[in-house]
């Protein structure tokens, strides 16, 4: 049988659809998580403990494990994951791409100077480390900026500020999400000048460096900031066959640029007229439960793919199973304790909605970005046309009614580490 070791973070939304595409294929799975005991409800063959944040050492304790347990791929679910994964599948000749490629796209920095190299279309940006000044950075870019960290994902610590003193705000802000450097110094922060027009994501697999597009979703809801929570993902795109190239082919371009080569990749980028400029690229796929909304074929799952094309099967058919389908990740309005999400059935009665998870119990703490690392679930729909989807989740979530205490202690605040909080 197959082996396929799983990494995931502690808080593993997906684990339970990679193991059931895992089942249906007939595929072993071994999982690692930086904390064993906090996955032991998994059902995995076993749980191996695995310091991800220190991808090396990982790397040495799975090609241990593989000694004794031959592997036949490595799959990393989430950010933390991909350069343990691709250090230890280089060790281990099993498919995956550089691992100074999978790191560039864990330093935001490192990635926009490789992308810059490839003159590959970004943002206008520039460093600023240690105790350099933001606010001259940024007047130098050109105001709207946004600020960033450069190691946070799904919009964690992202902020725009259109003047020198929401820069300052937003970088001090920033800084203190963030622990300091070993010198007592700042924590550096990318400054990049603010590009306008709609967002779109991207969801593909790379195989021997060839990108195959498997989705290009629309983001409806305007992301301007100050903040950038992500909520409706919709497919596929509305936008004009032509601009959809033009995603496709930056997309292309960003991957070759960094060095990818093999397994799923996920990149957000902005389109203003039909110009299509690079914002993110992720070595892994859609994040939190937003694999859910797409399906292949007939009906095979996002994860299904992915432990394919990790295992060299045969990928099948590649085209969406359905007209149109979408995901709405539910927003958190203000800083408290979730007390109760009351209308759920009234929102599962409307016509096209499929799906509904609240993925944070009563009694946890829950806080809006940017300092936030979760989303209160996610709610899924299908339709004929993505306007019909996109109309049913906006109409559905209208019927939620969440009641979040703000002066309520919490029985658990949530750790330092960013799950798979958005897509």
């Amino acid at each position: 049988m197959r082996r396929v070791l799983l990494l995931l973070p502690t808080r593993a939304y997906r684990a339970s659809d990679f193991l059931e595409a895992a089942r249906e294929l007939g595929v072993e799975v071994v999982v690692g998580a930086e904390q064993r005991h906090a996955l032991d409800d998994v059902m995995a063959s076993r749980v191996i403990e695995l310091p991800l944040h220190r991808p090396e050492i990982a790397a040495d304790a799975i090609v241990e494990f593989a000694d004794e347990a031959p592997l036949n791929a490595i799959v990393p679910v989430d950010d933390a994951g991909v350069a343990a994964a691709s250090l230890a599948a280089e060790r281990l000749g099993l498919a995956h791409s550089p691992p100074a490629a999978t790191a560039l796209t864990r330093d935001k920095a490192a990635m926009r100077r490789r992308l810059a190299q490839a003159g590959v279309s970004q943002p206008a940006f520039t460093l600023v480390d240690g105790d350099a000044d933001p606010v001259a950075a940024a007047a130098e870019l050109g105001f709207p900026v946004v600020l960033k960290p450069l190691t946070l994902s799904a919009s964690r610590g992202v902020i725009r500020a259109d003047t020198k003193a929401e820069t300052a705000a937003a970088a001090a802000r920033i800084r203190r999400m963030l622990p300091e450097s070993d010198d007592g110094r700042p924590a550096p922060l990318l400054v990049e000048r603010f590009v306008p027009g709609v967002e779109v994501a991207v969801e593909g697999l790379l195989r021997s460096g060839t990108l195959h597009t498997l989705a290009i979703f629309d983001k409806p809801d305007p992301l301007d900031g100050p903040y950038f929570e992500e909520t409706l993902y919709i497919t596929p795109s509305r936008l004009p066959d032509e601009t959809q190239r033009a995603v496709e082919d930056v997309t292309s371009a960003a991957v070759a640029g960094l060095g990818l080569t093999e397994g799923p990749v996920h990149a957000e980028i902005r389109v203003d007229s039909d110009a299509a400029t690079v914002i993110e690229v992720a070595a892994r796929s859609i994040g939190g439960l937003c694999a859910r909304s797409l399906r292949f074929g007939l009906g095979v799952s996002l994860e299904s793919l992915i432990l394919r094309h990790a295992l060299n099967l045969p990928l099948r058919d590649t085209t969406t199973a359905h007209a149109a389908s979408g995901v709405m990740m539910l927003p958190i309005v203000r800083a408290g304790v979730l007390v109760e999400v009351r209308g759920r059935e009234a929102a599962l009665d409307v016509p096209g909605i499929v799906g509904l998870e609240i993925t944070i119990a009563p009694g946890g703490w829950v806080e809006p970005l940017p300092e936030g690392d979760r989303y209160l679930g996610f709610m899924f729909a299908r339709g004929e046309t993505p306007d019909a989807v996109e109309s049913a989740l906006r109409r559905a979530h209208a019927k939620l009614d969440v009641e979040i205490d703000p002066d309520r202690a919490p029985r658990e605040r949530p750790g330092t580490e960013s799950p798979e909080a958005g897509c």
